[in-house]
């Protein structure tokens, strides 16, 4: 029989739900400024990281193969990512960002600032417990 959850997890849940909420609606409100969803932005983000295979994206974001290549696809369309051979293996594709890629990549995680403020208040010693609470939360 599951338990009902106390008061205070019940509220760390919700509070964790109202952030996710607030960053994916300013995600999305700083894809649109650069005429991008925010599925376009998130992958373009990956690859500002490193190129890589539409299956390793897809496992990044937790979607089908399917739905990254169609991603991919308007990307490509907009000059903003290429496909290339993988050096350690021709048979793979990588998608990787263009110059004009990065840059936009770059804008748009600048345009971001739901996150950079509020943790701007914490001190360095609180960002860190926080990071390594999170990291606990997830397993990692």
């Amino acid at each position: 029989m599951a338990s009902r959850m106390d008061p205070l997890s019940l509220e760390v849940v919700e509070l964790i739900g109202t952030v996710v909420g607030r960053y994916y609606e300013e995600y999305e409100r700083a894809a649109a400024e650069h005429s991008l969803t925010g599925a376009q932005a998130r992958v373009l983000g990956l690859l500002s990281l490193e190129p890589m295979p539409m299956r390793r994206i897809a496992q990044k974001l937790k979607c089908e193969p399917s739905n990254v290549t169609g991603i991919v696809d308007r990307l490509e369309a907009r000059g903003l990512v290429e496909r290339r051979p993988d050096p350690a293996d021709r048979r793979v594709k990588l998608a990787a960002p263009t110059p004009d890629g990065l840059t936009t990549a770059t804008a748009l995680r600048d345009s971001l600032n739901f996150a950079r403020e509020p943790l701007a208040e914490l001190s360095a010693d609180e960002r860190r417990v926080l990071r390594d609470l999170l990291r606990r939360m997830l397993g990692s």
